[in-house]
């Protein structure tokens, strides 16, 4: 179905796979489209119950392929801001998908790579993993991906490595809040995503795209009186619902509530 991506379910697991190991997995139009695709189809899925975007070969994404940047440069302006909207399209579907996504970087990530990282909920990294958002260098900025990386280190950390297009080691990226964890090798990389994604399959499908939501919704704001009724009504609403009442319930009988996969 797909030239540049892998996809399968599993047990509850979604995972979309990078498979352009020969050219680092660079972003390009058919890549950022089946990528939107394959996002959409995830959420739609119900088997789906958390999302792992993971990458073939030595590189986890190297931003921009060379050709596709060599053919943008003959762009007219409606046909550069079409590719520009593309990639915005694709990082803000995972970035708001309901289910939540998990980030296995088994080597570099620059430019828009490092944008994918910021879009997940999750990032683990190996310890060899290098980043930069290299794009000053080219005599562009970052701008699409800016939403999500700001989010991810805050306005400080992006002053410095947005303006300098330094490399950082992947336990810089983790000090600063891009990665969540870090790790020796490849093995061990599977085994902290596979613990991540038990834990994540141990709770209620709804309450965590609800708490998605919440977090979207608080993040960043002051705690006004809007903001406090909003809370209220959002918890109001989960007690009263069929995963927030089957919950309660298995905890108070001692068992295992139904949407956790034997």
């Amino acid at each position: 179905m797909y030239q540049n991506i892998l996809t399968e379910v599993d047990r509850g697991v979604g995972i979309i796979t990078l498979n352009r190991p020969e050219r680092h997995n660079a972003f390009d139009d058919a890549l950022i489209a089946e990528l939107i695709d394959a996002v959409a189809m995830m959420e739609n899925e119900d088997a789906v119950r958390v999302l792992v975007i993971s990458s073939t070969g030595k590189s986890f994404c190297a931003g921009a392929d060379l050709n596709w940047m060599k053919r943008a440069a003959g762009f007219s302006a409606e046909e550069g801001l079409r590719d520009s909207r593309a990639l915005a399209e694709m990082l803000r579907c995972l970035a708001q998908m309901g289910k939540p996504t998990v980030a296995r970087v088994q080597g570099n990530a620059y430019g828009g790579g490092v944008g994918l990282v910021a879009a997940c909920d999750i990032a683990i990294a190996t310890f060899d993993a290098q980043f930069t958002l290299s794009e000053v260098k080219l005599g562009i900025i970052p701008a699409v991906i800016s939403p999500h990386v700001i989010a991810a280190i805050g306005e400080r950390y992006a002053r410095r490595y947005m303006l300098t297009a330094e490399r950082f080691a992947a336990a810089e990226a983790y000090r600063i809040g891009l990665l969540h964890e870090i790790v020796p090798d490849e093995e061990a990389l599977d085994e902290a995503v596979g613990e991540i994604v038990d834990a994540l399959l141990k709770n209620s499908p709804n309450a965590l795209k609800e708490c998605k939501a919440l977090i979207r919704a608080v993040a960043s704001r002051p705690l006004t009186a809007e903001v406090v009724e909003d809370t209220a009504q959002r918890i109001c609403r989960m007690r009263a619902s069929d995963e927030g009442r089957e919950g309660m319930s298995s905890f108070l009988e001692k068992r295992k509530p139904n949407w956790v996969i034997e």
